[in-house]
C-alpha cells in the first residue's frame, strides 16, 4: 500500500519570523496577549531565587564565592520550559490562512438604443446640438452597464441597425462616437421603423428583460409601419420601450440659408403623443429631457428600472497551522524532561 512521504517542511525556522506571522489570521487573537506573562513570569522566579540564594550563602559561608559563566546554565531548562509554554500559547492562538474566492455572476439585460439622426436633432437647443447630447450621454449610459448585450440602430427617413446585441463595449461605444448626420439620406423620422428593427434585434433574446431606448425629438413622419403596430408586436415579445422625447419649446435662429443670406427662425417644440403611446403599449416610461442635464437624469433613471443584478459568490478555503506550534513545543518539552531528568542539570545545581 502506497503511502505519502513524511512531510518535515515544519522543521523550517521561517515559521518563527515575523513575516510569517503577520500573514496569518488568528482565530483566537487573545491567546498572543498571554505570551507576555510567560517571560514576566519566570524573570519574576529567578529573581526571587537569587535573592533567597544570596541570603543562604550570606548566611552559610564567609568570604567571596568565584562566579563561573557555567552557572548560567542552571536556567536553560527554564528557558527551554518557558519556550514550550510560548508556542502552546502560539497554538491555541490558532495561526491559519484564508484564501478567498469570490465568483460575480450577473444576468444580463439586452438593450438596443434606438437614435433619431434626422434633420431636426441638428437643432441647437441642445449643446452642440441634439444628436451631440444625446451620443454623450448614450455613451455614459453604456459604462455604467455591467454584463449587458447593447445594440444600436439609428433612423431618420428609414431605419438601420449600427451595432449587434453585443458585451463588446468599446465596438458599442465606437459605434455610437460614429453616428453623423447624412448617415441615412432619406429624410423624415421612421419611429414605426426603428422599432420594428429594434424588434428584430431582440426577439431571439432569451434574457429576461429586453428594453429598447428611443430618443427622438419629432413625430412619426415616415415609413411604412405604424408605430402603435410596432408598439403592439414589441409586447407580444415582451419588449419594453423607453421613449425620450428630446427638445425644448423655444425659437431658435439658424445659421443663414444659402440662397438669401437672411436668418432662418424656428420654432421647436416636440410631439409627444407618439413616443408616450409607444411606452404605454410595451409597459414601459415615457421621458421629457429638455437639457442635457435633464437627459443625462433620465439615462440614470432608466439605468436604476432596469438595474442588472449581479450575484456574488465567496468560498473559503482555511488551512490552520498550530499543529507546526504543536510539534516544536514537543520538541522542547522531550528537552526539558532530558534536561531535568539527566546528571547535566542536577551538576549545575550542586
Amino acid at each position: 500500500m502506497w503511502q505519502a512521504p513524511a512531510d518535515f517542511s515544519w522543521l523550517n525556522l521561517n515559521w518563527f519570523s515575523w513575516r510569517t506571522w503577520q500573514s496569518f489570521d488568528w482565530a483566537n487573537p487573545g491567546f498572543l496577549y498571554v505570551l507576555l506573562a510567560v517571560p514576566f513570569i519566570f524573570l519574576l522566579r529567578w529573581l526571587l531565587h537569587l535573592r533567597l540564594r544570596n541570603k543562604m550563602d550570606v548566611a552559610l559561608f564567609e568570604g567571596n564565592a568565584n562566579w563561573h559563566w557555567t552557572s548560567m546554565l542552571r536556567y536553560l531548562p527554564d528557558i527551554v520550559f518557558g519556550l514550550f509554554l510560548m508556542l502552546v500559547i502560539v497554538a491555541l492562538a490558532r495561526p491559519q490562512r484564508t484564501n478567498e474566492t469570490i465568483e460575480l455572476s450577473a444576468e444580463g439585460i439586452d438593450i438596443v438604443l434606438a437614435l433619431d439622426v434626422s434633420g431636426s436633432m441638428e437643432l441647437t437647443d441642445f449643446s452642440p446640438n441634439r444628436l451631440e447630447a444625446a451620443k454623450r450621454v448614450a455613451l455614459d449610459f453604456v459604462d455604467g452597464r455591467v454584463q449587458d448585450r447593447i445594440g444600436v440602430v439609428i433612423f431618420a427617413g428609414k431605419s438601420y441597425s449600427l451595432a449587434p446585441l453585443t458585451t463588446d463595449y468599446e465596438l458599442v461605444r465606437e459605434s455610437i462616437r460614429n453616428i453623423k448626420f447624412g448617415m441615412i439620406p432619406e429624410e423624415g423620422t421612421a419611429i414605426g421603423s426603428a422599432l420594428a428593427v429594434s424588434i428584430n434585434r431582440l426577439r431571439d433574446s432569451d434574457s429576461k428583460s429586453k428594453v429598447v431606448i428611443l430618443i427622438s425629438d419629432g413625430e412619426n413622419t415616415a415609413g411604412s409601419l405604424d408605430p402603435e403596430l410596432a408598439a403592439e408586436l414589441a409586447n407580444a415579445f415582451q419588449l419594453k420601450v423607453y421613449s425620450i422625447g428630446i427638445g425644448k419649446d423655444v425659437t431658435i435662429q439658424l445659421p443663414n440659408d444659402s440662397t438669401g443670406g437672411k436668418p432662418i427662425t424656428v420654432q421647436t417644440g416636440l410631439e409627444e403623443k407618439t413616443l408616450r403611446q409607444l411606452a404605454s403599449i410595451t409597459n414601459g416610461q415615457f421621458f421629457r429631457a429638455q437639457d442635457a442635464g435633464a437627459l443625462s437624469q433620465v439615462f440614470q433613471r432608466i439605468d436604476t428600472l432596469e438595474k442588472t443584478e449581479v450575484k456574488e459568490a465567496r468560498y473559503r478555503d482555511t488551512h490552520d497551522f498550530y499543529q507546526v506550534y504543536l510539534r516544536w513545543a514537543i520538541m522542547l518539552l522531550l528537552l526539558w524532561l532530558l534536561l531535568k531528568n539527566t546528571f547535566f542539570t542536577n551538576a549545575l545545581e550542586d
